[in-house]
């Protein structure tokens, strides 16, 4: 990406985390004072990060082998789906329950869609040649919403086995 994409990315993910904070909390991590296991949040950092990868690889053939993207169609899909993953998988890893029974608070919710929205008409709008996007095909959309769903799933599934089999017991 481009300097500006890359700032503009991470603009745009900051202000979709600034309701981290006013964030609803389980009932069940309220029941005992919370104490930090670093090594936890390592292992699952590196159990995580190898799906982000996978997803960022296949990002990357996509572009170049079924889109035939040239330099600016590939810095714009790789903004569109780099922040449309690292903005919805707050909703994944915000708790260890499922995602659809643990509801955010509003104010996260907004602001996390409302970043990935953003993110995906930008390159639709008069600012896209500000920031270096061109348009993509309609069928780029169609193979985001396809890879950040199938991402999404998956870091479910890897988050569930995490913690059933790899996070050690209490």
């Amino acid at each position: 990406m481009l300097p500006t994409q890359v700032l503009l990315n991470n603009l745009l993910y900051d202000a979709s985390e600034a309701g981290v904070p006013l964030d609803t909390v389980e009932t069940e991590a309220l029941a005992l004072p919370v104490q930090w296991d670093l090594r936890l949040i390592q292992r699952f950092m590196l159990v995580l990060g190898p799906v982000s990868s996978l997803f960022d690889f296949l990002t990357f053939y996509a572009l170049l082998h079924l889109f035939n993207a040239d330099e600016a169609l590939f810095q714009t899909g790789w903004f569109v789906e780099s922040l449309a993953t690292q903005v919805l998988v707050i909703f994944v890893i915000r708790t260890r329950r499922s995602p659809w029974l643990s509801r955010p608070n509003a104010i996260l919710a907004g602001l996390s869609l409302g970043a990935a929205a953003v993110g995906a008409l930008l390159p639709l709008t008069a600012l896209a040649s500000f920031f270096g996007f061109v348009v993509p095909p309609a069928s780029f959309y169609l193979f985001l919403v396809a890879a950040v769903v199938t991402y999404l799933v998956l870091v479910e599934i890897v988050k569930r086995v995490f913690f059933h089999y790899i996070a050690p017991r209490r």
